[in-house]
């Protein structure tokens, strides 16, 4: 399997009155995801299913993949928790994307690539995508890229 964990795009910040599960993509936060996007694109990557969040800023990332997703999208709520091996197991397509929330992507990449689910030594920027081949079970996948934005120079 390819799997895609994806941090949600830059989102409204935390303030009084506004739960975190209900904070939208701020504009700069969408056009930056959109240019991760096209790249991916351009790349040619396509996902068979997209699994993402069910909170706002999550749901509206993973809407922003519809144009290169050929199956379905998919809220879950094993994307807003601590990973669980038994989440990731269950995953279905061969290409296939998983958009969520920090700390929990960056555990994900660890459990997924060492087996040992604190990933301190990785941190993701929000609207950052990273690519895992191999079974999605601990310590049997591998690292193949981690993209980003990066504003033109």
């Amino acid at each position: 399997m390819d799997l895609f964990l994806i941090r949600h795009a830059i989102a409204e910040k935390r303030r009084a009155g506004l739960p975190d599960a209900e904070r939208a993509l701020t504009e700069k936060g969408r056009t930056r995801f959109e240019a991760v996007v096209h790249g991916l694109d351009r790349a040619g990557f396509r996902f068979d299913r997209v699994y993402y969040s069910p909170w706002l800023r999550a749901a509206e990332t993973a809407d922003l993949l519809a144009s290169i997703t050929n199956g379905p999208m998919i809220a879950t709520e094993g994307l807003a928790q601590s990973p669980q091996p038994d989440f990731f197991a269950s995953l279905e397509g061969e290409n296939v994307a998983c958009v969520g929330h920090e700390p929990w992507m960056s555990d994900a990449i660890a459990l997924l690539t060492t087996g040992i689910p604190n990933g301190t030594w990785l941190r993701l920027k929000k609207g950052s995508v990273t690519w895992l081949r191999g079974a999605p079970t601990p310590a049997q996948m591998q690292l193949r890229a981690l993209w980003g934005y990066s504003p033109p120079t």
